[in-house]
């Protein structure tokens, strides 16, 4: 990548253009003139920015705009420097960092050291240091510096190679040259960090850097600068190539045969581009920002050209894609030349080689190939190549020969390729492996492998959803939803999917749960359902692997119907018989029940770190077991017959408790029958507990217990009803930071409420001690007054903004007729359930149940409501419900 730097003096060279964002002439002798440094200085900066800016948006040469920046901010400081720093021999100002390379971007700091001949200098320089670099803070510059001598240098060199690596970058601005020199002998000498050591420090900050981001480029709001693919893992390849190659610059790299022209102009327009979407990022944040967070998404999309900013999601998921395909490549050509400096800085005579057959050995605990033709002469050996790796565990990678070997051979995939036998037979022996599946997967997609062999899979690599459900782009989800089916098969994470391995064991072909994760999203962007469409690839892709019919009839079945069960769960009430019936007579086989929830549970837990939780496993486990009974015994009882048998089991362990049946039964007079349906068994067991110690008041009466393998707390609520109550216990709620994640509503026969909640702390938790007991008191006060609370205005969060859309409304029936149904989809926000309880408390409507179900930005919840006669809600009640909701929603955007 070509440098502006003077090889003779270590500045920066003016670059086109550069002429035009200062007068250089003319701002020398205004500042030897001028006894007040920061307006000229505040002044220059400033209109260098705007030029620079302008140029930008003019779509100007990024790369030049940077070093530029520099060069701009490299005069004011020299400038700045002979005016107010004396003439002597005792300090240097040095570059370092990505200033010490010659990069500025808008807004990034301006990485300095001034270099002390000792740390008493003959001459007072603390006053003088002091004023200066007060002067650039006040001019706008933001500086990261130090100050230090060069034993400091040193023995922090030693000790840290972070600022090993900063003064590797460094360059003289002004001041004593031998002091400089001085310093540089000491810091690059190889007594300081060995070539292997060097390397190997940083490999191991790169490991820890990217473990910080799950080890994946592909989040929502990627930070383009520390992120794996990312602007400083190319800083990581340049700095081991100056360490080790001595190179200037990184067209080193192919000058020592370690990259290829083609791979080089892949490593510099991937870097141009980062550059560009970073320039963009500090303009549109007026700060140093790195995280291309949604807020800039959209805006930068329709700023660098892919499409104008609209309703439609396609120009910014266009620009993500391209992102996310640029730092893939980045991070392909990261892991390879890394691999080719382990290999040459390890380098030593008479390594031992395992021969492993069919041209393959391993050396060193990597991977290769003899024959640098095996790939062309015997196409079917790439991928007898990952079935090889899975096999053998202990092989650590490939070598870097084999991955270039690869990269090439990939451009020239195509249909003959695919439909080569052994290479389809290769593919399903991989997912037979009894070790390895994942990481094989993750390794062939790394490389474009997986996308050259499945087509469909080309077109969603490094595709992202612009919203805050799914975390991940789409094959990186694809390929979690594997890596959580193998936790499952090994047992592994029992605490976060308990029963999940005991429920694995039953199943005979794992590689069709795995066939069918690989297709489950496949679709994901195309026009149409994308769970049809991606059956219908895994019915082709089933019937050229040549399975049987009834396995390609269980992967396309499961490809087709993925999202069934979580949607049932969450959306529906599975305390209902007929439900569970109806979803029953959907799997029609044990078979499919077990293949769905083990798909379900996977595809749930790849789609964010923070959506898996007790909840959500209880809920599909409950789902799960009442569907299997139903299976396993038939028919299913009707509801009167459910709804007795339910109240006799109850009965029962509470007298086996010692309560007695008389107490109990005065409890339960009161209660409507279908209590029975929507409390379950424990459930009522607590709440008539608790009811019976209250037995004789008429106040309001509350219990909370948490249920910690759920992670939630549960809130019983019965208190004399009135128009309110939902909306006022809803409020209290939002007040003290709680999420509810579903909601019971009844009322008795001598008209109480009789609601139970089931909810979380902002963390996820369920209450601690002292949240229960301060929701207790709230509860009671505002419910024993009557109070109807109004919901609090809040903003946005910053991360829903880009979100927001309008709500969708559905009315339908339920319970034979009896109330009325109301779908809300809508953008989900602080206090929502409040706002929405609210609103049908303005227009006298009663709830009498919900289910509340919340995916990333969006939520979908169900109301089961009438009005206050308790009849369902008619047209007119409808629309001005429609309204209302509207309006209470309508608060809540800015």
């Amino acid at each position: 990548m070509p440098s502006r730097l003077s090889l003779v003096t270590g500045r920066l060279e003016p670059g086109p253009g550069a002429e035009l964002l200062i007068d250089l002439a003319s701002l020398k002798k205004t500042v030897r003139s001028s006894e007040n440094l920061l307006k000229p200085l505040k002044s220059a900066l400033s209109s260098a920015d705007e030029t620079l800016a302008k140029n930008f948006w003019d779509d100007g040469p990024v790369e030049a705009l940077v070093q530029n920046r520099a060069w701009v901010v490299e005069q004011l400081l020299i400038l700045a420097w002979q005016k107010i720093i004396p003439d002597c021999d005792s300090l240097a100002l040095v570059a370092v960092g990505g200033f010490g390379r010659g990069e500025l971007h808008p807004h990034s700091d301006v990485d300095l050291m001034i270099l002390l001949k000792d740390t008493r200098p003959a001459v007072d320089l603390k006053a003088p240091i002091e004023a200066y670099l007060a002067l650039l803070w006040d001019s706008g510059l933001y500086l990261g510096h130090s100050v230090r001598t060069i034993e400091q240098c040193e023995e922090q060199s030693r000790g840290d190679v972070v600022t090993a690596t900063t003064l590797m970058e460094s360059r003289l601005l002004a001041g004593n040259q031998a002091l400089f020199d001085d310093m540089r002998a000491i810091v690059s000498s190889d007594n300081m960090w060995s070539g292997p050591e060097f390397f190997e420090a940083k490999y191991r900050e790169q490991l820890e850097r990217h473990e910080r981001f799950h080890e994946t480029a592909y989040n929502l709001e990627p930070n383009i600068k520390e992120g794996p693919g990312g602007l400083r893992d190319i800083q990581m390849i340049s700095w081991v190539t100056k360490r080790h190659l001595a190179a200037e610059s990184l067209h080193g790299l192919v000058e020592h045969g370690f990259l290829t022209e083609t791979e080089f102009n892949n490593l510099y327009t991937g870097q141009l581009f980062l550059w560009r979407v970073r320039f963009a990022l500090h303009l549109l944040a007026g700060r140093a920002e790195d995280r291309l967070l949604f807020d800039y998404q959209r805006q930068i999309a329709a700023k660098l050209g892919y499409g104008m900013a609209g309703k439609s999601n396609e120009p910014v998921e266009k620009f993500m894609q391209q992102y996310y395909q640029v730092v893939m490549q980045l991070e392909r050509l990261n892991e390879s030349l890394l691999q080719l400096f382990r290999e040459e800085l390890l380098a030593t005579d008479n390594i031992p080689v395992d021969d492993l057959g069919n041209a393959f050995f391993v050396q060193r605990g990597f991977l290769g190939v003899q024959d640098e033709t095996l790939f062309e002469n015997r196409p079917q050996a790439m991928i007898q190549m990952f079935v090889l790796l899975a096999g053998h565990p202990d092989i650590l990678g490939l070598r870097a020969s084999t991955i270039r070997l690869i990269r090439d051979r990939v451009r020239t995939i195509g249909d003959d390729f695919r439909k080569m036998p052994e290479v389809l037979t290769g593919f399903h022996e991989l997912l037979c492996q009894t070790q390895g599946v994942y990481t094989q997967l993750q390794r062939m997609n790394r490389y474009g492998v997986l996308a050259a062999l499945l087509p469909p899979f080309a077109r969603i690599t490094g595709r992202m959803q612009f919203d805050l459900f799914h975390v991940y782009t789409v094959d990186q989800h694809i390929l979690f939803v594997v890596r959580n089916l193998r936790r499952f098969a090994y047992g592994k994470y029992s605490d976060v999917f308990p029963f999940l391995a005991e429920i694995f064991e039953k199943i005979d072909k794992p590689q069709l749960l795995y066939l069918a994760a690989l297709f489950h999203d496949i679709a994901k962007g195309r026009n149409g359902d994308h769970s049809e469409l991606g059956a219908r690839d895994a019915c082709e892709f089933c019937e050229s692997l040549s399975m049987s019919p009834e396995d390609t009839g269980l992967v396309t079945w499961l490809v087709r119907h993925h999202l069934l069960m979580s949607q049932t769960a969450q959306r529906k009430d599975i305390s209902d018989p007929e439900v569970i019936a109806a979803f029953a007579k959907e799997m029609g086989s044990q078979e499919r029940l077990v293949h769905l929830y083990l798909l379900t549970v996977a595809d749930i837990a790849a789609t964010s770190p923070k959506l898996w939780n007790g909840w959500k496993s209880g809920l599909l486990r409950a789902l799960y077991l009442a569907t299997s009974m139903v299976l396993e015994g038939g028919d299913q009882p009707d509801r009167d017959e459910h709804l007795a048998d339910a109240r006799r089991e109850v009965l029962q362990s509470l007298m086996d408790d010692g309560v007695e049946r008389s107490e109990i039964l005065n409890v339960w007079r009161w209660l409507p029958s279908n209590v029975f349906q929507r409390f379950s068994g424990g459930q009522m067991n607590w709440a008539t507990k608790h009811l019976i110690s209250f037995a004789g008041e008429d106040g309001v009466v509350i219990s909370i217990r948490a249920r910690p393998k759920l992670s939630i707390s549960e809130v019983l609520v019965s208190a004399p009803d009135y128009t309110g109550l939902f909306a006022t216990t809803t409020s209290v709620f939002d007040e003290m930071g709680m999420n509810v994640l579903s909601a019971r509503v009844l009322t008795t026969r001598n008209e109480r409420s009789f609601d139970l909640f089931q909810l979380m702390n902002a963390q996820g938790l369920p209450l601690n001690s002292i949240d229960s007991q301060q929701l207790d008191v709230r509860l009671r006060s505002v419910l024993g007054n009557k109070h109807v609370n109004r919901p609090v205005q809040r903003k946005l969060p910053r991360r829903l903004r880009p979100f927001v859309s309008a709500p969708k409304i559905v009315f339908g029936t339920a319970r034979s007729g009896t109330v009325t149904s109301l779908d809300l989809e809508c953008t989900d926000r602080p206090g929502l359930l409040s706002q929405l309880a609210s609103a049908m408390v303005d227009c006298d409507i009663r709830i009498h149940d919900a289910m509340i179900a919340t995916f990333g930005d969006r939520v979908e919840d169900t109301f089961l409501v009438t009005d206050k006669l308790n009849r369902p809600l008619d047209e007119e009640m409808r629309s001005k419900l429609v309204i209302a909701i509207n309006q209470r929603l309508s608060l809540t955007k800015t």
